[in-house]
């Protein structure tokens, strides 16, 4: 591995007009892709295997003609104090809007006048009421002109001292990330010129981050309405390609300024920049592609193509750093280093001239990597004790962990769709935005209107029912619909019971007559994911674990060091999932990052932080303790290794994990609260594993292990592919070749190509 990547480096570093060249065409070619492309319209979901689905799709397949993806909205309506909704001047002025909203656009599907006889929209005590409207396409779909008629409609009741708010997904819009994912590139930048001292270096990676970014996004905008990807797919491919294209780049950048003050040649030591660092890019890469691609077995479409989206950015953040870093870095010249330092290494050469002294290179200085990791190695249990139960205090709020999909119940209290959504909930009762879509099959039945009158009666005896309406038959009399109100709202555990407890006795109904009852919904479809991604969670860890397990095995020739990998990062992302909860479910300090309404964390966010973590926290294992391996090879003792690891490492690290925390943090501004919680949950998961378990328990554990740390049975030392990620095979052919006294250039250059 390594001599290969040591070829592909010293090719891109000679060649590097035509390796420029490839991927600027292919950031152009990207780029037309998504300018041409045709705007994604829809944000399909669904959840194969569960009742919420199959329900889902009988509605569609018996009830032709209704769009199961249109856009629908509530406007509602609460008259001024001490007035009803009911009085004939209020309800002339909403019956006038019915009118408004049903000329006001050739988009809309129908709009349900709420006094209706046959339908009716108003509270009980006469002072609420709202007119459903439903549309022909997507909310994306809609045109300003509909948008406008639905944002206008109940200006003139407004003004007459009526409230009027309105909810449902009609005017939902693209999401954004703020100002502040500007920032965190920013940050990114800083902390890359403070790292390297040079402008040109820090420069580098934010460039090749870029255009590998760049061609990711455009390439998943273009394919966005072919293969129906969502918004967030883009986002969460935009957060994790820019953060690890940075950081991949960092530590190619870093190891060439290393091999530069060795004293080798540019194109050399670009070629063993490549060929070290480039092999622990290689595998940390991979551990975050296998995570990411490791999402498809939860079996949800959406997640599975946010997963396979995102792994692979990461691969071309892989390809950006092993062929375009290298030939930027012949453009660049002696301008990779700093001035400072380009003068030292200036007189250091005219003095040795000056003596007949060989210059070798800059020799080992200690640092604040060297003192951390010796102050580390005098107190290996108190520090290993101090960030084990650091972080275990953290994770506690991690135990009351509510899960469920958002709805404007999660919406900021200043918005419009919450405040209809508390209108709603005020006038009708909790449960009222959180209805419950029956569905009965009864293609089998008997005697079908007996079993619709059973199943109105049954359900309407449960506790936690408010309402049942009476089941409407299709056209054909094989399926009848109808919604059950329930008496909690639609996160409660108490509708969750009412969901089990209809399904219940859908089965019993079964048994006795053939028919089939089924319950969908966005509440039932919120049950049911909720219960997938509880039910994934444990085979995706062990999947996702151990396939990286053997994969840091094959790297680390060890078993100790990555079972300690391991179990750090469940320790990491248990504590950021503790943070998560502290703050998005019980809204300590909410304010700070903007979480205006606390409540449930989503479905989604485990399962999510766990894949992406993981794949994270791996590359910082990989970068770190592969320096480690690499010295302990090349002969150092255990202890010794871990400070030459740690002098070579540490700074890199905390600069690439700054510059990740800053890019996540970047995306807690964003408007959508699932781009918020992700950014915020990655961004102090990053804090957590990389200064907490990487910098601190990893060298106290090494410490304590010693040379059992590198303890791997000989059985399987040879059963295992040796891929030599440290270098070792390659370091040894140079210096067999620099000792015949080289090469030759013609030879070189072969064996480049």
């Amino acid at each position: 591995m390594a001599t290969f990547l040591y070829s592909i480096g010293r090719f891109a570093f000679r060649r590097r007009r035509l390796v420029a060249l490839v991927w600027v065409a292919l950031l152009a070619l990207a780029g037309v892709g998504a300018a041409t492309a045709s705007t994604a319209t829809s944000n399909s979901f669904s959840i194969p295997g569960t009742e919420a689905q199959r329900a889902f799709d009988l509605l569609e397949e018996r009830y032709p003609g209704q769009s199961a993806d249109g856009a629908s909205a509530r406007v509602v309506f609460k008259a001024p104090e001490g007035e009803k909704i009911t009085a004939p001047e209020n309800a002339a002025e909403v019956s006038g809007i019915v009118k408004e909203l049903q000329d006001g656009s050739d988009q809309i599907a129908s709009v349900a006048d709420p006094f209706d006889e046959k339908a009716p929209a108003v509270s009980r005590d006469g002072t609420t009421a709202y007119i459903s409207v439903t549309y022909d396409v997507s909310s994306f779909e809609l045109t300003e002109e509909t948008r406008d008629s639905l944002e206008n409609a109940g200006n003139e009741a407004r003004e007459g001292g009526m409230t009027v708010e309105i909810g449902g997904d009609a005017l939902m819009v693209m999401p954004e990330t703020g100002i502040t994912e500007v920032i965190g590139v920013v940050v990114a930048g800083i902390v890359l010129v403070i790292t390297f001292g040079s402008l040109v270096a820090a420069g580098l990676p934010l460039i090749t981050a870029l255009i590998g970014v760049g061609i990711g996004v455009s390439t998943i905008t273009a394919l966005a309405s072919v293969m129906d990807l969502g918004s967030t797919t883009a986002t969460l491919a935009m957060m994790i390609g820019l953060a690890v294209g940075i950081d991949y780049a960092l530590f190619i950048v870093s190891r060439y300024r290393a091999e530069l003050a060795e004293g080798r040649e540019r194109e050399e030591a670009a070629g063993r920049a490549v060929g070290t660092a480039g092999s622990a890019v290689v595998f940390a890469g991979l551990t975050v592609v296998i995570a990411l691609a490791g999402l498809a077995v939860v079996n949800i479409p959406i997640l599975t193509k946010m997963g396979l989206a995102a792994a692979g950015t990461v691969v071309l953040a892989v390809l950006v750093a092993i062929t375009l870093i290298p030939a930027f870095l012949g453009f660049a010249g002696e301008r990779i280093v700093s001035r400072k330092d380009r003068k030292a290494r200036k007189a250091a050469a005219e003095q040795a001239a000056a003596t007949g002294e060989v210059l070798v290179g800059d020799a080992p200085r200690d640092n604040g990597g060297t003192r951390w990791s010796r102050f580390v190695q005098r107190r290996p249990v108190m520090v290993l004790l101090a960030g084990v139960i650091g972080l275990g205090v953290i994770a506690i709020p991690a135990t009351s962990l509510e899960m469920g999909l958002p709805d404007d119940g999660a919406q900021p209290t200043s918005s419009s769709p919450r405040k209809a959504y508390d209108l709603l909930s005020d006038g009708f009762g909790p449960g009222f935005n959180g209805p419950l879509v029956g569905v009965v099959d009864l293609k089998d039945s008997d005697d079908q209107d007996a079993v619709l009158k059973r199943i109105t009666g049954e359900i309407q005896k449960n506790e936690h029912v408010v309402a049942v309406t009476p089941p409407v038959p299709n056209e054909a009399g094989d399926t009848a619909m109808f919604t059950v109100i329930p008496k909690d709202r639609p996160n409660s555990t108490e509708t969750e019971t009412l969901v089990h407890d209809i399904r219940d006795f859908g089965d019993t109904l079964k048994s006795d007559d053939g028919a089939e009852v089924y319950v969908t919904g966005a509440t039932a479809m919120n049950i049911d994911f909720s219960e997938k991604m509880n039910d994934a969670l444990l085979p995706y860890l062990a999947l996702v674990v151990g396939l990286a397990f053997l994969l840091l095995m094959v790297v680390f020739r060890s078993i100790l060091v990555p079972l300690k990998a391991a179990l750090g990062f469940l320790l990491s992302v248990v504590a950021a999932l503790g943070a998560v909860v502290a703050v998005f479910q019980w809204g300590w300090l909410g304010g700070l990052f903007g979480v205006e309404q606390p409540g449930p964390i989503m479905s989604v966010m485990p399962i999510l932080m766990v894949g992406v973590v993981f794949g994270l926290a791996m590359d910082y294992e990989v970068f770190l303790v592969t320096r480690m391996r690499e010295a302990y090879v090349h002969g150092e003792s255990p202890a010794q290794a871990i400070t030459t690891g740690f002098r070579h490492g540490a700074r890199v690290v905390t600069a690439a994990a700054v510059i990740m925390i800053a890019v996540f943090a970047g995306f807690i501004g964003s408007g959508e609260q699932m781009i918020k919680m992700i950014g915020f949950g990655l961004a102090i998961a990053v804090f957590f594993d990389a200064f907490v378990v990487r910098m601190a328990i990893v060298p106290a554990v090494l410490a304590l292990l010693g040379k059992r740390a590198w303890w791997l049975p000989r059985w399987l030392d040879r059963a295992l592919p040796d891929f030599d990620v440290e270098g070792d095979k390659l370091r040894k052919k140079l210096d067999a070749e620099a000792a015949e006294g080289g090469t030759g250039k013609e030879e070189r250059e072969a064996v480049s190509v």
